[in-house]
């Protein structure tokens, strides 16, 4: 297992530039063909950070769910969304910076550490991207948690409500069995038709029913 990241240093090199408000970003469901996206922000109180923090993706669903508890008894959090909708209107990586830009509001930051290699353009306060930053910055961690259990529990509400595809255990990712449901049961209104496997099944429909 990953070894936890240990130090504080990319949020106190923003707070020595006099930064007052400092929160780490990350996003989860830009990949997945339903769904919506999910971001959040994390502000940490130095003094209260959870240990163990790490990558989501490095982490069992155990753990996380214990780090998720911990996080959002000892952080300020705010967990945003980009519907289906506004994916398929916006495309996928605007609407995840959409995603973000609302999570980073709903905390007044005035820097947010970004988890990746671009900065939404919206956010309306400083920023640092910071690649592989969930690995690397505590604050980004805690956010690739919170938005990874968030996003993970709505798709296993959608999945009662739309059984058959199994979004339950792969959160909408385009999976061999999501991919044949998707063939025999067809498309929800959870599915972004702007994605090549979702537009691809309703040409096919449409070309059909002509």
């Amino acid at each position: 297992m990953a070894t936890p990241i240990s130090d504080f240093a990319h949020e106190s090199a923003a707070r020595a530039r006099g930064a007052l408000r400092v929160v780490g970003v990350d996003e989860v469901g830009r990949g997945p063909l339903a769904g919506p996206v999910t971001a959040c922000a994390v502000r940490l109180d130095p003094d209260r950070i959870p240990p163990g923090l790490r990558d989501s993706k490095t982490l069992t669903s155990a753990r996380r769910e214990a780090l998720y508890i911990a996080i959002i008894a000892q952080a300020e959090v705010s967990v945003a969304h980009a519907t289906v909708a506004e994916i398929d209107t916006l495309n996928i990586l605007r609407a995840s910076h959409l995603a973000m830009e609302r999570a980073v509001a709903a905390l007044q930051a005035d820097h947010a550490l970004i988890d990746g290699n671009l900065i939404p353009r919206g956010l309306g306060c400083g920023a640092t991207a910071i690649v592989k930053g969930d690995a690397t910055c505590l604050s980004i961690a805690a956010a690739s948690i919170v938005a990874k259990v968030t996003r993970d529990r709505i798709m296993v509400d959608l999945a009662q409500q739309h059984p058959g595809y199994g979004w339950e255990a792969n959160a909408g990712y385009p999976t061999k069995a999501h991919l044949a449901a998707l063939q025999t049961l067809g498309v929800t209104a959870w599915h972004r038709r702007s994605f090549k496997p979702v537009h691809n099944i309703l040409y096919q429909e449409n070309s059909i029913t002509r």
